[in-house]
């Protein structure tokens, strides 16, 4: 069963409810355009980053001065390079340098994973560059599409930017269970693991469910997935919470929950389902997402026995949590999303208009989006956020999501505004960068049965990296690439940070150049109209 892009409900809204698409909406995306000569530069016979403090994506802290030596796509060397506070030596080993990068005052890091991403329809961003110069222009080297795409533009975006034809961030590619294969509705286990068969041949990475399939058919997908080594994910929505919660999901094998959804399920206080409005409609958004938020009042006592018990049941059954907390925090700040710094300069007119009030856009639930409303999203970000903090403290894996192109976000920058939850959630800053780097990693390849050979700086892992002027771990305003304001010492307003330098599969980007680019982009649709 193919399933069309819905440009104006949202692809996950059309799955998730079950509703037709339009063929006058249901547009392609362009196709992304060749790597031109004057974007990225290498990969280098040998590359030397000199003098930098690295924050190496292990939880160990920042060390520096060292000397980071890139061979062609591979770290063969991390050196230290001197003494702080006292000036480097000069001429140092190795001496060879075919390229070199002066990092002396910066910091490098693991290019940033997001594991969970989509790239736009048409109606939205048409030109995928669009999102992935975004991405690169963040820090986020590699990306786990849930989907990238609907249909073989995921697969064939994953190839280009493998092969590094194109600008984009390293892809792997999820299908969303039932997209394509042309096997009917997915209404059997049969069915389920001969499409989940088909998806392996396909050369995707893993597996996307709703629960809109009953327990039985999510089963058996899962169990094929984990023997074809395909990783899993679910956004566990409310048309199908009663039969496939978190915990259940996570009994029958699911690899990661996204979002929020299907946790407090698993912890209702009195019965078994949420009580809902007695006019609750599900299809109606700002209802559903209303509804939500008032799961927080119906919930077991935070940190109590059972509130432990559910999350050491996840971590025995090695569920990764995947918050995506960024997304829907226009919830409970809507006038702050709205007028959000990036958006003048580098959000599109289309996607600006599709993010307005609307009751056909999928997330632009502001119909009437009152004072309570928000009060109510603050509360239920309270609990949520400590049951992330909880899991990560008992040894659970939580990954860094942004799901962009919804709710006021675009692309990159809400990736760091999830860095930024992730911190006010109780992370400490080292924390959240292993979130975003080594444990990313760990998602995405665990399902593999192999080592990660990104999310580290490390000698033998590819050469995945964030150069940035200033210390993420003060500030992580600072990677925004709208920068940030502070005084300078002579008490004058100056602007700071954005990250400096992408390095992905040991080809070098200019981050400056890529946000250039998405300028160009907005200022031309702008005039176009």
């Amino acid at each position: 069963m193919r399933f069309s892009v819905l440009a104006q409900v949202g692809a996950c809204c059309a799955l998730l409810l079950g509703i037709a698409a339009d063929s006058a909406i249901a547009q392609r995306m362009e196709p992304v355009p060749a790597r031109r000569a004057d974007e990225g530069a290498g990969p280098y016979a040998k590359l030397v980053i000199r003098g930098a403090t690295l924050i190496d994506g292990s939880g160990a802290p920042p060390k520096g001065p060292v000397d980071i030596v890139i061979e062609g796509n591979r770290i063969t060397d991390v050196r230290g390079a001197g003494t702080p506070g006292l000036p480097v030596p000069a001429n140092r080993e190795p001496r060879d340098a075919t390229q070199e990068i002066d990092a002396t005052g910066m910091f490098v890091l693991p290019g940033f994973i997001d594991t969970h991403g989509h790239n736009g329809d048409a109606g939205k961003a048409p030109q995928p560059s669009y999102g992935y110069k975004l991405w690169l222009a963040h820090g986020v080297t590699s990306v786990r599409g849930v989907p990238i795409h609907f249909g073989p533009e995921s697969i064939a975006d994953k190839r280009r930017s493998a092969d590094n034809s194109i600008v984009a961030p390293r892809i792997f590619a999820y299908a969303v269970l039932g997209d394509g294969g042309n096997i009917g509705r997915l209404d059997t286990p049969e069915k389920a693991r001969a499409w989940v068969r088909w998806a392996a041949a396909q050369g995707y990475d893993g597996i996307k469910l709703f629960n809109d399939t009953s327990r039985p058919v999510t089963a058996a997908a899962l169990d094929e997935a984990k023997k074809l080594k395909l990783g899993s994910v679910a956004h566990l929505g409310q048309g199908g919470v009663a039969e496939v919660n978190a915990r259940i999901a996570g009994e029958l094998g699911l690899g990661t929950v996204t979002h929020f959804y299907g946790h407090f399920e698993s912890l209702l206080r009195e019965g078994r389902l949420p009580k809902y409005s007695n006019d609750y409609n599900m299809f109606d958004e700002q209802d559903r997402f209303y509804e939500i938020a008032r799961l927080a009042d119906q919930i077991v006592e935070p940190g109590g026995p059972e509130w432990k018990a559910y999350l050491e049941e996840q971590l025995e059954n090695g569920v990764i949590f995947n918050p995506t907390l960024n997304i829907y925090s226009a919830s409970r700040d809507l006038m702050r999303a709205r007028n959000a710094d990036w958006h003048e300069k580098y959000t599109l007119p289309s996607l600006y208009r599709f993010f307005a009030p609307s009751r056909v856009n999928h997330g632009s639930y502001w119909f009437d989006w009152t004072t309570e409303k928000e009060v109510a999203w603050r509360r239920f970000y309270n609990p949520y956020m400590r049951l992330m903090n909880d899991y990560k403290n008992m040894g659970g894996i939580v990954t860094v999501g942004s799901d962009p192109g919804y709710i006021y976000q675009s692309w990159g920058f809400p990736y760091i505004q999830e860095l930024e939850m992730l911190q006010e959630a109780g992370f400490t800053p080292l924390e959240t960068v292993v979130a975003a780097t080594r444990n990313g990693a760990y998602e995405i390849y665990r399902p593999k049965g192999i080592e990660a050979p990104i999310g580290m700086v490390r000698p033998g892992m590819l050469a995945d990296l964030v150069i940035v002027p200033e210390n993420p771990l003060h500030n992580f305003k600072t990677l925004y690439g709208t920068g940030f304001e502070r005084l300078d010492k002579n008490g004058k307003v100056e602007r700071v940070g954005g990250v400096r330098w992408t390095i992905k599969d040991g080809i070098v980007y200019d981050a400056h150049a890529l946000l250039a680019d998405v300028a160009a982009m907005v200022a031309a649709q702008k005039g176009a109209q």
